[in-house]
């Protein structure tokens, strides 16, 4: 009994000794559970809808009495492109329903909202509807709707353990400290660094981002040198992350204890929940992840076939991640060479 106790003072002796690890057992699962009541505790998921027609006609009344807004024509081909709304109907003969169509899910609450306002119209029940979808088209699947956020989330996180460890290693095996002592300059050292591990990140990009699009079937509606373009970006943002917070790290495991706060948090504002649902806060929060705006230009080339002007703005922002996290690795080491 007594090495039991022992041991078991030794083993709590150097979790004490451990803030890091002390902290992340209390801190990592408290960060989570919030971020999994906000997205999930927050309002239903309704479809935004409008109506199109004579304000005076009794069909139009009956829709705006449940909530459909009432709009001129253009302004809803307008709203339904910028996703203001997610559908709106159009008072003809047939009736015409126009899905923004990006969201499988969307669409089928949509329609059954519209079905469900017809059968409360008198005689209108059984009126056959003539539907149209801006985006995509009846025979998308989930899949196609949330695979662009997964490819952008498995690259950036395999490429962002990949970068932390392997750089982890260069210092634990003395390689950058005898890098350190040489004239080389700090953001030579970077560029190196950079252009070896992102070799293989590049590498893994297209071989993923082509069995995605080849094997899997993965629904896409614009260019794939574009996809390719924001998965490498988006491979740099997690390169520069990984080589910066290894720089923090003493072990791999180290490493591993980033992922809960890292790139766990990262996947509730990556487009797999909709943020519109989120408070003001968890919105705010999400446009400072590299994942928040990767799958925005994902989704944009994959689903609606955006040009490369309606997305740039995406890779801007990409691209200011990845030089944030290389002048914060060049303070570091700066700090390191001086130690």
């Amino acid at each position: 009994m007594q090495n039991v106790l022992a041991l078991m003072n030794r083993i709590s002796r150097q979790f004490i000794r451990d803030k890091r690890t002390l902290a992340l057992l209390i801190a990592a699962p408290i960060l989570i559970l919030t971020l999994v009541w906000v997205v999930f505790a927050a309002k239903t998921d309704e479809p935004k809808l409008a109506v199109v027609g004579d304000s005076n006609m009794g069909m139009v009344k009956q829709f705006t009495q449940h909530d459909f807004q009432h709009l001129l024509l253009k302004q809803a081909q307008s709203k339904l492109k910028k996703q203001e709304i997610d559908a709106y109907i159009e008072i003809k003969q047939p009736l015409s329903v126009h899905l923004e169509g990006s969201d499988p899910s969307t669409n089928q609450k949509a329609l059954k909202k519209i079905q469900d306002t017809l059968g409360q119209t008198q005689n209108q029940g059984q009126q056959a509807l003539s539907i149209h979808y801006l985006y995509g088209n009846k025979d998308m699947k989930m899949f196609d709707s949330f695979g662009p956020v997964l490819l952008g989330l498995f690259v950036f996180f395999f490429i962002f353990l990949l970068s932390g460890v392997s750089f982890l290693r260069e210092r634990t095996t003395g390689t950058l400290e005898r890098l350190m002592a040489s004239p080389i300059k700090n953001v030579e050292i970077i560029l190196g660094y950079l252009s070896g591990f992102g070799l293989f990140a590049m590498i893994q990009s297209i071989i993923l981002t082509c069995y995605s699009i080849y094997v899997l079937q993965m629904h896409i509606e614009g260019s794939i040198f574009y996809v390719l373009l924001t998965i490498f970006i988006l491979s740099l943002s997690a390169l520069t992350l990984g080589m910066l917070l290894s720089t923090f790290a003493r072990n791999e495991l180290q490493i591993v204890q980033f992922i809960p706060i890292v790139i766990v948090p990262q996947i509730f504002f990556s487009g797999l929940f909709k943020l519109d649902n989120l408070p003001l806060w968890g919105q705010i929060i999400g446009q400072f992840t590299p994942l928040y705006y990767a799958s925005d230009a994902l989704k944009d080339i994959m689903i609606r076939g955006a040009r490369f002007s309606d997305w740039w703005g995406d890779l801007a922002l990409l691209l200011g991640f990845s030089l944030l996290f290389i002048i914060l690795h060049m303070v570091t080491l700066k700090s390191y060479r001086k130690a």
